[in-house]
């Protein structure tokens, strides 16, 4: 923290969080003992058991593990698999199950997918306070985006994937829209004392002028038609595997799955000024169409979903400042330029959104 900084300590005062290490009790022994507990009741009948090898991998929200398998008569090694432990509080084992549901869906679909696996019948399990699930261990490459029939490949994915969705409902996963990820988030970091004294009004003024502008895009492109998506769909989490008969995407990653536009997992796989958005927008449609019907409407969202999701990103990091791992990862997020670069965001945003639509 910068010595001028006037942020109140996160570990004290009437706008901290309270101190907590949501994940503290997850030790190594920990790790394998709750995995042993599902394999050893519910497990294939040969017999399997954890090997001791436990690699940790890339995640903030929940903590996520490669985890070594091993036969437990031949002592051989088995498939590696990757066990998922999900942040105390965060979801109810509804909004959990229901992501897994649309998960067999997609892959009953033959729609790639990587399922949490069931183990006696159930793919949500608990030990020692914290829930997980097992999932296969499946590898791939960050896709080449640049190559136009590769973004055309996404789009049918994304198609097949969005018709699936628009099947039915989430009934207990959230909401994307202005309020879940505009108001209520932007409401926390101010009243929460987030910012810089001298900021604050800034951002306030230039939150608040935003947000109107979202409010107004949905209002011109309505009626917006809501769908199970997959949320949090950027290239980082979709996956390209060469493997098998046909090469080609997999999605991972379904944790902010939700009901939302179906353009929310279109908008963030487009990079570069408007001419290249619009060629790579024109691709991923093109593939897209062959399995599902996008209204021309949604694109008039692609700036203000931006947007929320600017705004969104800051309250989430604030919101989970009392998790070690997040002042680790995230040094900047009591410096004043970091908040100086937010107000630029929510400027540049402004103008992004009074701009006309992209083009495909």
């Amino acid at each position: 923290m910068s010595s001028e900084s006037n942020y109140p300590d996160p570990a004290a005062g009437p706008a901290a969080a309270p101190v907590e290490e949501p994940f503290a009790g997850l030790s190594p022994d920990a790790i394998l003992n709750a995995i042993d507990s599902v394999l050893d009741a519910c497990g294939p009948p040969e017999g399997v058991r954890t090997s001791g090898q436990v690699l940790a991998l890339n995640s903030y929200e929940n903590r996520v593990f490669q985890v070594g398998l091993e036969s437990v008569t031949a002592r051989t090694p088995v498939a590696p698999v990757v066990v998922k432990f999900y942040r105390p509080g965060r979801w109810s084992d509804a909004q959990i199950l229901e992501e897994h549901a649309f998960l067999e869906e997609l892959v009953q679909a033959e729609v790639p997918a990587v399922p949490a696996l069931r183990y006696g019948g159930r793919t949500l399990h608990g030990a020692g306070g914290f829930r997980f699930s097992i999932f296969e261990r499946r590898g791939g490459r960050t896709p080449e985006l640049s190559d136009p029939a590769v973004r055309e490949r996404i789009g049918r994915f994304l198609g097949r994937l969005h018709a699936l969705g628009a099947r039915s409902a989430f009934a207990a996963r959230s909401r994307l829209d202005v309020a879940t990820f505009g108001s209520e988030p932007s409401a926390y970091l101010l009243e929460n004392d987030w910012l810089p004294p001298e900021l604050a009004p800034v951002y306030r003024g230039l939150v608040e002028h935003a947000l109107e502008h979202v409010r107004v895009a949905f209002e011109r492109a309505g009626p917006v038609r809501y769908q199970r998506v997959h949320g949090d769909c950027h290239p980082g989490n979709v996956l390209w595997n060469e493997a098998g008969n046909e090469p080609g995407p997999h999605f991972v990653d379904f944790d902010d799955s939700s009901m939302a536009p179906a353009v929310q997992d279109l908008w963030m796989l487009l990079s570069g000024d408007r001419a290249e958005m619009s060629s790579q927008l024109r691709d991923v449609l093109r593939g897209y169409a062959l399995f599902a019907r996008f209204a021309p409407s949604q694109l008039l969202l692609i700036e203000p979903l931006r947007t929320l999701r600017l705004i969104h990103y800051a309250s989430w990091i604030a919101r989970r400042w009392h998790d070690p791992a997040f002042p680790a990862a995230f040094p900047w997020f009591l410096e004043p330029r970091y908040w100086e670069a937010r107000i630029l965001e929510l400027r540049e945003q402004l103008a992004a959104m009074q701009e006309p639509p992209l083009e495909p």
